[in-house]
């Protein structure tokens, strides 16, 4: 029998602060997620410091700052188990964040000028690609992985126009 999974209230304040920078207010929301992110620690639940720290990337509009975070993101997803992932939601899988947070680490190695370390992430976030979902999510990041691609390919460091966070 599946048990139902608990409230998380730390999972439900970043997703109060992500609506809140989606809404336009990035300050706001970084505040309220490093404050978050102060409270979880850098040894903290690995759930909790994926998903801070992923979002936290997507609130800067300069890619060194973004690419700390998303270092972050990656180290606490390789301390992430499939247990606590389906603790947080049914089937939920390690495996398919992955193609995500290789695709913002090469998008802002390729930002930075950095073409060959943006190469090495893109190739494994295709290699994680089996995972995503079908569907808008999936269809989202193989569409992304194509435009980040490209952009290395041409040596482009400007913003992608469909890049998620603040324009600088």
């Amino acid at each position: 029998m599946n048990a139902v999974p608990t409230v998380d209230p730390v999972m439900e304040a970043i997703g109060r602060a992500v609506a809140e920078g989606h809404s336009g207010d990035a300050g706001s929301a970084r505040r309220a997620l490093l404050a978050l992110w102060e409270r979880t620690g850098v040894t903290g639940d690995p759930l909790h410091r994926c998903t801070l720290a992923h979002h936290l990337a997507d609130l800067y509009a300069d890619p060194a700052q973004a690419l700390t975070w998303d270092v972050r993101a990656l180290d606490a997803a390789d301390a992430l188990t499939d247990r606590r992932a389906g603790d947080h939601l049914a089937g939920l899988r390690v495996a398919g964040f992955y193609p995500s947070l290789h695709l913002n680490l090469a998008d802002a190695y390729r930002r930075l000028g950095s073409f060959e370390a943006a190469a090495a992430h893109l190739d494994a976030a295709r290699a994680h690609a089996p995972a995503l979902p079908e569907g808008p999510y999936g269809d989202l990041v193989r569409t992304a992985l194509d435009e980040v691609a490209d952009a290395v390919a041409r040596r482009i460091t400007t913003r992608r126009a469909t890049a998620p966070g603040p324009v600088s």
